[in-house]
């Protein structure tokens, strides 16, 4: 028998597949309006479940942000893996292995140093690596300007050396710290821009250049226009969190993640009741502290996803939450949240929340509240 919402064990990380669906449905078709392929990033699920729900939908390929994601994503029938983060010399054999089991595996470099050692352990064993060349447009993160020499520098090492040259991709990770339409984009724009020149700059050089990749959640959904782009990746969209909600690219009523808790005690007289679900539920990240809204460690709804208005997880220990309400204290608490009462928390940010736990509960309306269990991949 499936558990529900009230016979579940918490802290349990909840996902609510309508919102999901619509989250999946309306990124893919503003990417078909766009004239592009997506490729969403699992980073933010590292769920199979949520991959297959993705490419029923129309996704591409996949993004993957660790090697352990994409041995377990290419064994359940995923070929086509983007691994987004710099090619650390190390982990080569192991990117050589999916290789030569079949996958269809594109690594990462933004230096020469990195370059070089992609192109002699390939020559080494071989091999001739996927590689995309990082693009840094927005002075984020990692990856090359895209009007540096180095970008040039590090195509020809690895074409010269053997290696299949890509492309280029970028993310604009600056995007989260936008909350405007206008701002949102101009920064598509920018990130948009960047790449191409970047992809045109290695195709006047004589360099192969097929890919341009590009995305970010706020970006992909605020872009207005892609030419020149192949791709667009994007992960948190799936789910969506507060922070997104004060980018301005959601509604709380679109967050698919949320966190079961109950209630376990109060302190009446700081208007605080306290739950089960403390930051090893939720996670760390206050992304939201420094956005327009505070949420503290999240957004406090009814058991039915209902957000209770001014009621926010204020504070977090280990196993504990404190749950409390805006402004005035509620001297009521105790009442209006007896012990016992189940409530859901929607997380700052659903990646760091997701990654609290062994797995999902979905629910379904369709299947009157059953949960059904979804696995979730931990470590690298």
């Amino acid at each position: 028998m499936n558990d529900t919402l009230a016979t579940i064990d918490t802290p349990a990380a909840l996902i609510d597949r309508s919102r999901m669906q619509r989250n999946i449905a309306r990124m893919q078709q503003r990417m078909n309006t766009l004239g592009v392929r997506f490729r969403p990033h699992v980073k933010t699920t590292k769920c199979i479940d949520v991959a297959i729900a993705q490419r029923d939908a129309g996704a591409q390929g996949i993004t993957v942000s660790t090697l352990k994601e994409a041995d377990q994503f290419f064994a359940a029938g995923f070929t086509d893996i983007l691994y987004a983060v710099g090619m650390a010399p190390h982990r080569l054999p192991h990117a050589l292995d999916l290789r030569r089991r079949g996958c269809a595996l594109t690594i990462l470099t933004d230096g020469a140093v990195s370059a070089c050692a992609i192109a002699e352990f390939g020559r080494a064993n071989g091999e001739a690596f996927d590689v995309l060349i990082e693009v840094d447009t927005d002075g984020h993160r990692s990856g090359i300007r895209p009007d540096e020499d180095t970008l040039l520098d590090v195509a020809r090492v690895l074409h010269e050396g053997g290696m299949r040259l890509r492309g280029v991709m970028t993310h604009a990770g600056s995007s989260y710290d936008l909350d405007t339409p206008q701002a949102l984009r101009a920064m598509a724009e920018q990130e948009r821009a960047g790449c191409v020149h970047a992809a045109r700059r290695l195709r006047d050089a004589g360099l192969p250049c097929p890919v341009v990749s590009m995305g970010s959640t706020p970006t992909a959904l605020m872009a207005e226009a892609l030419d020149g782009v192949t791709e667009v990746r994007a992960g948190v969209y799936v789910f969506f969190d507060l922070v997104m909600r004060n980018v301005g690219v959601c509604t709380e009523d679109d967050i698919a993640l949320s966190v079961l808790t109950t209630v376990i005690g109060h302190q009446g007289d700081k208007g605080w009741a306290i739950v089960d679900a403390g930051w090893m539920a939720m996670s760390r990240d206050r992304g939201t502290q420094k956005q327009k809204r505070d949420f503290g460690f999240g957004q406090v709804c009814d058991v039915n996803g209902r957000v209770l208005e001014g009621y926010v997880l204020s504070g977090a220990n280990q196993e504990h939450g404190i749950l409390s309400r805006e402004g005035e204290p509620d001297t009521g608490i105790a009442q209006r949240f007896p012990i016992g009462t189940r409530l859901r928390i929607l997380p700052n940010h659903a990646c760091a929340t997701g990654a609290q736990f062994p797995e999902y509960h979905a629910l379904s309306e369709e299947e009157d509240g059953a949960l059904q269990t979804w696995g979730r991949f931990h470590g690298w």
